[in-house]
């Protein structure tokens, strides 16, 4: 069973920062990749950004790219998400997830946290 906790996640301006912190409880060697979704309300859920836990790829949905960066602490069995710029249309619960990547590099994710809410305020 793998077990994620995220933090971090909370109430920000528009334009400001955050970061999101998620901790597996799994041996580090064990995860493939992590990576992060979230859901505003009444939409469906959106991939966000993945890391693979080996080599120096990310991933970025078009709608964060430049704004956000995911990176990983191999040690801690971490994945952070750094969130710029933020806007309004960022508003929603942001899930992180341990998973893989395919053969065309699509994130696959197998576990879900429980999410944490991110509000931007205009």
């Amino acid at each position: 069973q793998v077990q994620l906790v995220e933090s971090g996640g909370g109430l920000v301006q528009a334009g400001g920062s955050l970061r999101l912190s998620c901790a597996a409880s799994r041996r580090t060697f064990s995860i493939s990749a992590m990576g992060w979704f979230r859901q505003a309300p009444g939409k469906d859920r959106e991939f966000v950004a993945a890391i693979p836990w080996s080599g120096s790829s990310t991933y970025y949905a078009d709608s964060v790219k430049g704004r956000f960066t995911i990176s990983r602490d191999n040690a801690k069995n971490t994945v952070y998400l750094e969130m710029n710029s933020l806007n309004p249309e960022d508003t929603a619960v942001y899930y992180c997830t341990t998973g893989r990547l395919d053969y065309y590099r699509i994130y696959r994710p197998d576990y879900w946290g429980q999410g944490t809410q991110i509000t931007v305020s205009s």
